[in-house]
């Protein structure tokens, strides 16, 4: 039986691993001869996920999620303290990335590095958790839970409507965010240049 709890948790991986691909692109190339579109797409994508993945969908998990795996699957344990630590340093981590792009944008080139080695780091960071999630805890749920826990976590999950998705009704609050990221980051996420950020 299908559960729409971890569809939408796979949809919602597949389309910040997506993300997370476009800005790894953008960071590798940097501004180029259009800072504006740069800075300006970035610090739309760190917006979103520090509103969405770090607020919404990771708050889900830790709390409704991974109680029920761990009550099922005493095992995980250590992996699910992982989880909850990741999704905790993560949310720190974004806001330090936000502040860390302001730097190089508003003082120059001296603060670059310094975001790039950040940046990169937490997008290694991001796809290992995500990787942990989808080869050990979501396989796990699908054995163990309940289907009184997937009614619980099918309702729950089912509220997030992921800007990005596309498949969920859209959330008109986010409405700009996703235009904006859409029109300015590189494919597979927008219909920016592989090439050029002009």
């Amino acid at each position: 039986m299908k559960h729409t709890s971890l569809q939408i948790i796979r949809d919602e991986h597949a389309s910040l691993g997506a993300m997370l691909k476009s800005m790894r692109m953008l960071i590798k190339c940097g501004p180029a001869d259009s800072p504006q579109r740069f800075f300006d797409c970035l610090r739309a994508m760190l917006f979103y996920i520090d509103e969405f993945p770090e607020r919404l969908h990771h708050t889900k998990e830790s709390t409704l999620l991974f109680p029920r795996v761990l009550e099922a699957a005493p095992g995980l344990q250590a992996a699910i303290a992982q989880l909850n630590s990741d999704h905790e340093q993560g949310e720190k981590a974004v806001r330090e990335l936000q502040h860390l792009l302001l730097a190089w944008e508003l003082l120059g080139d001296s603060r670059m590095q310094a975001f790039v080695t950040a940046g990169l780091r937490y997008l290694d960071f991001y796809q290992a958790h995500m990787h942990l999630e989808e080869t050990l805890i979501l396989p796990e749920a699908e054995k163990c839970l309940s289907e009184a826990d997937w009614k619980q976590l099918d309702a729950a999950f089912r509220q997030n409507m992921d800007p990005l998705g596309g498949k969920y009704p859209p959330n008109s609050a986010y409405d700009r965010l996703f235009t904006r990221i859409v029109l300015r980051a590189r494919v597979p996420v927008g219909l920016g240049e592989t090439d050029s950020l002009t």
